[in-house]
């Protein structure tokens, strides 16, 4: 039973985790979407014959998808399911080290 009780509250946490993960990242989205439309009116009215926006846009675009991919576990290597394996594989190889 206390195996059980101890399995539910891991997986309560990692719910838990997962979903600050997804806060953070849809607050980084809003933050890029408000910054970036507001770099996009100053350099219109103040430099329009100049246009240099969207470096920001780009660089901050590239990490927000980064982060995306990252949070919605979307990425092919280095993912959530990579660690465990990779974890079990090395506690294996201590297991036979150790004999």
């Amino acid at each position: 039973m206390e195996t059980n009780q101890y399995y539910n509250t891991q997986k309560y946490f990692a719910a838990k985790k997962q979903v600050e993960e997804i806060r953070g990242f849809y607050g980084n989205l809003i933050s890029y979407f408000a910054v970036n439309l507001f770099l996009l009116f100053i350099n219109l009215k103040y430099s329009p014959d100049h246009l240099w926006f969207y470096w920001p846009l780009l660089g901050w675009g590239l990490g927000v998808v980064f982060h995306g991919i990252r949070v919605f576990n979307m990425m092919p290597f280095f993912g959530k399911d990579w660690e465990q394996k990779k974890i079990a594989d090395l506690m294996e190889k201590e297991k036979n080290n150790s004999k």
